[in-house]
C-alpha cells in the first residue's frame, strides 16, 4: 500500500503543471467544497491517509490537523480535490 501510494504521489509531482490550474487553497482550507490541486496540498502539509479504488477511478484521502481532502483521479491530467470536512 505504501508503494502505491509514493507513485501516486510521484505521478502528482510530475504532473503538477497541469493540475496547478485548479483553485488553490490557502494553507488549510476552510471553505467547505474548496478546490485544490493535490501538489498544493502536498506543498502545504497534508499527507496521504488512504487510497482505494472506484471503478475506474482513484480516490486519494489526504489530511493536515483536522482538515481533509478527497482527490478523484480518473486520469494524471484530469483530477480533481475538494474538502470534505
Amino acid at each position: 500500500m505504501r508503494i502505491a501510494l509514493a507513485l501516486i504521489a510521484g505521478l502528482f509531482a510530475a504532473g503538477s503543471a497541469a493540475a496547478q490550474a485548479q483553485q488553490q487553497p490557502d494553507g488549510a482550507g476552510s471553505a467547505m467544497g474548496e478546490v485544490a490541486s493535490m501538489a498544493q496540498l502536498l506543498a502545504a502539509g497534508y499527507e496521504i491517509r488512504a487510497a482505494v479504488p472506484n471503478g475506474s477511478k482513484i480516490i486519494v484521502f489526504m489530511q493536515k490537523d483536522q482538515s481533509a481532502y478527497a482527490c478523484e483521479f480518473a486520469s494524471l491530467a484530469k483530477t480533481r480535490c475538494g474538502t470534505i470536512n
